[in-house]
């Protein structure tokens, strides 16, 4: 297995001595959507052995959620040294995860995009 579910001795084991990036999907078991995309989650977390992936059941374990609503699924959480890097709905295609997680690999390191250079500029900006 290389995702992991909470309150697991496996899963206290990863995190003991490590601090990886985690890769948290929370879903739902009746979801037919969450069902497809956990066999999806689980070949990623192959490819990305560096990550911590933890699938969430939410209605087993609503505590890991806090006060957030999960509006739709599946529903992505990513951590880096404690700091929550993104939090929301992503489409169910495995390749948007991979995506994110390769943006988010290196901390400070940005996206590669065909975004003009100077975005910033042209977005303060004002027209007439």
């Amino acid at each position: 297995m290389t995702y992991y579910f909470p309150e697991t001795s496996a899963l206290a084991e990863r995190l003991r001595d490590s601090d990886p990036m985690l890769v948290i999907c929370f879903c739902a078991a009746w979801c037919d959507t969450c069902k497809e995309y956990q066999t999806r989650f689980e070949g990623l977390s192959a490819a990305h052995p560096e990550a911590c992936f933890i699938w969430v059941d939410i209605e087993d374990f609503p505590e890991l959620l806090g006060e957030e609503d999960v509006e739709n699924f599946p529903t992505i959480a990513m951590i880096t040294q404690e700091l929550v890097r993104f939090m929301g709905t992503v489409l169910p295609h495995i390749e948007h995860l991979d995506r994110l997680i390769l943006a988010m690999r290196e901390p400070g390191k940005s996206q590669q995009t065909a975004l003009p250079d100077n975005l910033l500029t042209l977005l303060k900006g004002v027209r007439s």
